[in-house]
């Protein structure tokens, strides 16, 4: 299994989430939407750190078990973030218009599309 096509994907995610901040995303987030824009991205950003570390780390976990199910749930996500980006497109705090921000949320979701479909096809 070509273990860079998941990271590929992942970085793509991680490029997405420092255009995030650019966007002020947390805007369209139930849980930070209400914050101010200091207090908002403050809370996004710190939010990503135990979520990204924890990713990392089940993503490298020793056992193929464990990193199989971790890399196919993050392939799935990929999958359906570019749908949630979609339905958000017409909301008024909306701000991935660019082809940067495309280009990351979809290179993401193309990338873990395919890393899914090697994932099933051949697993090890």
């Amino acid at each position: 299994m070509p273990e860079w096509l998941f990271f590929l994907g992942f970085s793509f995610l991680l490029a997405h989430e420092l255009d995030a901040v650019r966007a002020h995303e947390w805007r369209l987030l139930p849980c930070l939407k209400n914050l101010s824009d200091t207090q908002g991205r403050d809370a996004f950003i710190m939010l990503h750190v135990p979520v990204v570390a924890l990713l990392i780390w089940l993503t490298a976990y020793p056992p193929d078990g464990v990193r199989f199910w971790a890399q196919a749930a993050i392939d799935i996500f990929l999958i359906v973030h570019v749908g949630l980006h979609r339905a958000f497109v017409g909301h008024p705090d909306y701000d991935f218009h660019s082809p940067l921000s495309r280009g990351l949320i979809w290179g993401a979701g193309v990338v873990g599309a395919a890393h899914l479909a090697l994932l099933i096809i051949l697993p090890e």
